[in-house]
């Protein structure tokens, strides 16, 4: 018997996406949909109930949230659902306007022609998400959106810092992005973005990245001090709302 070669068909698939990693996004998709509330407690056995899967996939899962700030191991009563306070969320803020204006102003400097197109395309991705009103497909746009801003961009290092915050810089995206308020005016902010960049003026890039944040930081900002005097009953709900902007480092 003539023996036959061995083609492609004699390769194992591997599926790329390990449990781990599905029950990662299982868990993250569920704090920024706001299934999982902040404060929420996150208790192994139910969630292994819930998602069919073993205590190590959880606890593995839930330690790499831990490192995204998403979840937090604050007493002994175990994991739950970080709460981002009006102070942290100010602090994640500022560094967004130092680090996002940066990228943009790096992007127009240093982008080609097909990174232009790239971006243009994210841009109208987003408006069909927010034309379509799904949160999640709204966040994934937008994340897209700043992928081709940080690939090129030609920074690394400060793509890698912004990438590090960019779980809880999401969560406070959607926070935002949520509020009626602030879905037409997001994309609109984005398009003077694109714009600015493509009349290869870095400073005018760098001004409407900033006047982006700035304004999703306002929203967000005034909806987690509503949520906080809610809870505390310290203040009345109608003191002024956004005292302190994030301060900008020009």
């Amino acid at each position: 018997m003539k023996r036959l070669p061995l083609d492609d068909s004699f390769k194992v698939n591997r599926n790329p996406v390990t449990l781990r990693e599905i029950v990662l996004d299982k868990l993250r998709s569920a704090i920024m949909n706001f299934q999982l509330l902040p404060g929420d407690r996150l208790v192994e056995r139910d969630l292994c109930d819930r998602l069919g899967v073993s205590r190590t996939s959880v606890r593995e899962a839930l330690r790499h949230l831990e490192s995204e700030g998403l979840v937090e191991f604050a007493d002994a009563k175990g994991p739950r659902v970080a709460i981002i306070t009006l102070e942290d969320a100010r602090d994640i803020y500022e560094l967004r306007c130092v680090l996002e204006g940066l990228i943009v102003q790096l992007f127009t400097l240093n982008a080609k022609a097909k990174d232009i197109r790239a971006l243009e395309k994210a841009l109208d991705e987003n408006r069909k998400a927010l034309a379509e009103g799904e949160l999640t497909q709204v966040l994934e746009s937008v994340q897209g959106f700043y992928d081709v801003l940080l690939e090129g961009s030609g920074n690394r290092v400060a793509a890698a810092q912004l990438r590090q915050l960019q779980a809880r810089i999401s969560y406070l995206r959607a926070t935002s992005v949520s509020q009626e308020n602030r879905r037409g005016s997001s994309n609109q902010e984005m398009e003077r973005i694109v714009a600015a960049i493509k009349s290869g003026d870095p400073q005018a890039a760098h001004q409407a990245s900033v006047d982006h944040v700035r304004a999703a930081a306002k929203v967000a900002l005034e909806y987690l001090r509503l949520k906080q005097n809610d809870s505390s009953k310290l203040r009345e709900i109608a003191t002024p709302i956004v005292q302190k902007e994030p301060r900008i480092v020009s």
